[in-house]
């Protein structure tokens, strides 16, 4: 299952955004805030509405990229970020990226794509991130849904995916989660190996 432009779209169209918190996530905050390095390319795949891009590019981050299938979700950010360089929002399929960076940033991507697209992602993330390169984010960590998203899953899983690439700095709850992510999330902070 692959779920297309058209699928997204008509989700934003219908405003059935249940996974678009409204702000960035609170751990992904508190993790941006102690970055130094403003200089760093930062890749949001299947960004969404982004609050994230926002929040780091308003704060000095002046690489960051969002990919995502939907025309409607990076107007959104346009719209709110208008000094946002065009080329930095990529309408593409995450998949099928070229570039590489120096930071992804996972929030509700993993989830919303196919469980069998899992060891892909993970073959991928290695793939676009440069020497010494890190995946940072959030997991869920709760059986959800087994036939459209949001997927869930578990560290136990999780670790199968990415071990082959990655050195594990992180995989545990998420212990400053918005509200009603509460017990169900995984922080992660995976570096290239």
């Amino acid at each position: 299952m692959k779920l297309s432009e058209t699928f997204w779209n008509d989700k934003y169209k219908a405003n059935k955004t249940g996974w678009d918190l409204g702000e960035v996530s609170p751990p992904l905050k508190a993790y941006f805030d102690q970055l130094e390095n403003k200089s760093l390319k930062i890749l949001i795949p299947g960004g969404g509405n982004s609050y994230e891009a926002e929040y780091l590019f308003n704060n000095g981050f002046e690489n960051v990229y969002v990919v995502d299938l939907s025309k409607i979700a990076l107007n959104n950010i346009k719209k709110r970020v208008p000094n946002l360089p065009d080329s930095q929002l990529i309408q593409a399929d995450f998949f099928e990226l070229k570039t590489t960076f120096d930071l992804v940033i996972e929030q509700t991507f993993f989830c919303a794509i196919a469980p069998s697209l899992r060891p892909d992602y993970a073959a991928k993330m290695y793939a676009i991130l440069n020497k010494s390169g890190k995946l940072v984010g959030l997991l869920f960590d709760a059986v959800l849904n087994d036939n459209h998203p949001p997927f869930g899953g578990n560290k136990k899983e999780y670790k199968a995916y990415f071990e082959p690439y990655f050195k594990m700095l992180k995989l545990e709850p998420c212990y400053n989660s918005y509200q009603n992510r509460q017990g169900k999330e995984l922080f992660i902070s995976l570096l290239k190996a």
